[in-house]
């Protein structure tokens, strides 16, 4: 009898995984269809696992401009930037996004160290969905409308839309290249997101939209 660990059992697992992400896909593609979305669904096994959610909706950050025209233009999605307030103040932010909801953020004093991301120590922010949840009230949306979250690469924004898929939110939609993009070989943030795509974005930052404890 071959083991677990045997190249057969390996072979259905990975043929297991990939025809649920197959489903997926074509669940997602179906949900977009239904509500007016053409443009190409990026496929969720070329995608590294950080970057994928449960529900398995993704966006390039070229495609959320189209996205939100197929929704019935800004004032039906809630189109959210869940990076630091650093990364707002010092990298800038999409012009378009409805406000600053931080998923995650540094520590007050920056004291500790995560030796696996090779940066200072994130915190979760315990009243992210709270945040959401209140955004998307003054938008006059409910948990069932389109929401939309942009990070620096797509990995944070992948935790963010299964925190709020949680939270019983149905359409979330993780932007895959994020606000900064994937590295290249040199190490900068030169491949794809949303600066490099030419999409508006600045450092003037507008308060209203900004994050503020509550």
């Amino acid at each position: 009898m071959q083991s677990n660990g045997s190249p057969k059992a390996l072979s259905r697992g990975t043929g297991s995984a990939r025809r649920r992400l197959g489903l997926q896909a074509v669940a997602a593609l179906a949900l977009m269809l239904g509500n007016g979305w053409t443009a190409a669904v990026t496929d969720p096994a070329s995608l590294p696992e950080p970057k994928r959610t449960k529900a398995g909706m993704y966006l390039s950050a070229s495609e959320v401009p189209g996205f939100i025209q197929s929704q019935g233009g800004a004032s039906r999605v809630l189109f959210l930037d869940i990076r630091t307030r650093a990364e707002a103040m010092f990298v800038g932010m999409p012009t378009a996004v409805d406000a600053l909801v931080p998923f995650v953020e540094l520590q007050e004093l920056m004291t500790d160290w995560d030796a696996q991301r090779n940066a200072y120590k994130l915190e979760p922010m315990q009243d992210f969905v709270p945040e959401v949840r209140r955004r998307l009230v003054q938008k006059g949306l409910q948990p069932t409308d389109a929401v939309v979250l942009i990070c620096r690469s797509g990995d944070r924004s992948a935790r963010a839309a299964n925190r709020l898929a949680e939270d019983g939110f149905t359409r979330v939609w993780s932007v895959v290249d994020g606000f900064e993009g994937d590295l290249d070989k040199e190490g900068r943030r030169s491949v794809n997101g949303w600066r490099n795509a030419g999409l508006p974005w600045s450092y003037k930052l507008d308060r209203s939209r900004m994050y503020f404890p509550r």
